[in-house]
């Protein structure tokens, strides 16, 4: 497995360093959210050719496909038109001078990083051949299932309501949004859970837990739920949401007046 990781982690070195080339001549860091579902898809089509390709190993790489294409095309379309994410415009404007050496240390290379221990099952999963589906591979596929609805249908729902809003301090308050702030976000953690699941099994399976445990922390306390509503802390409407509404969870909204 070692060498296998080696290999993929050159893949990804390179990888990502074509995107950072394409950052500097687009002038927007914002690429690097397209990368990241691509450099997954990238990671399972180099296991296919690469290893024996058994069922278990076959989903995965179709999972992973499907998600990951269809994120980088969200995020493509919802990027087109408009200027760089308000998070890299932040960074580009406190770096400074040395805004080309932290770009791709801090954004491509780390991303790297995360993409290759968060692609541990995949890798698990192309080198451990396994001759047919199992009660795990069912559940985690439910699992996946579940995290891709709530991930698509999610962002779907975001995307015509950003189109239709009247006002820019709007907060999306309806849909899946109704009972969890941030159903993209449990989405895309619940299907990591049901890929490791998939891959559970296979020899050094449980090593792949480090995958969701890794993508879980990432979104819930370090680049994803805080770093978004930090944005919102001024608007009103969202603090009110925010008291009434499941950070991540879906629940039953609370009712007003109520904490």
């Amino acid at each position: 497995m070692i060498a296998a990781i080696i290999h993929i982690a050159i893949l990804v070195l390179v990888y990502v360093s074509i995107w950072f080339v394409i950052s500097l001549i687009k002038k927007r860091n914002d690429i690097a959210d397209i990368a990241w579902g691509l450099g997954f898809v990238l990671i399972a089509g180099y296991c296919f050719i690469r290893y024996a390709s058994a069922p278990v190993a076959l989903l995965v790489y179709v999972l992973i496909s499907i998600w990951g294409i269809r994120l980088a095309i969200h995020i493509a379309i919802r990027s087109k038109g408009k200027p760089e994410d308000f998070r890299y415009r932040k960074w580009r404007e406190h770096w400074g001078r040395s805004f080309v050496i932290r770009s791709y240390g801090q954004i491509y290379i780390l991303q790297g990083c995360f993409m290759l221990i968060i692609a541990l099952p995949i890798i698990i999963a192309g080198i451990s051949p396994v001759p047919a589906f199992n009660e795990y591979t069912y559940v985690g596929f439910f699992v996946w299932l579940i995290g891709f609805g709530f991930e698509a249908v999610g962002d779907y729902q975001l995307m015509i309501f950003i189109r239709q809003k009247k006002s820019k301090s709007d907060i999306m308050q309806t849909g899946l949004w109704k009972y969890t702030r941030h159903p993209n976000y449990f989405g895309e953690v619940m299907l990591w859970w049901g890929i490791f699941i998939i891959v559970l099994p296979l020899h050094n399976g449980l090593w792949a837990i480090i995958s969701p445990i890794t993508i879980s922390y990432l979104l819930l306390y370090v680049s994803g739920i805080p770093m978004l509503e930090a944005k919102y802390k001024n608007n009103e409407q969202f603090q009110d949401y925010k008291k009434r509404t499941s950070a991540f969870f879906p629940m039953m909204p609370r009712k007003k007046g109520r904490i």
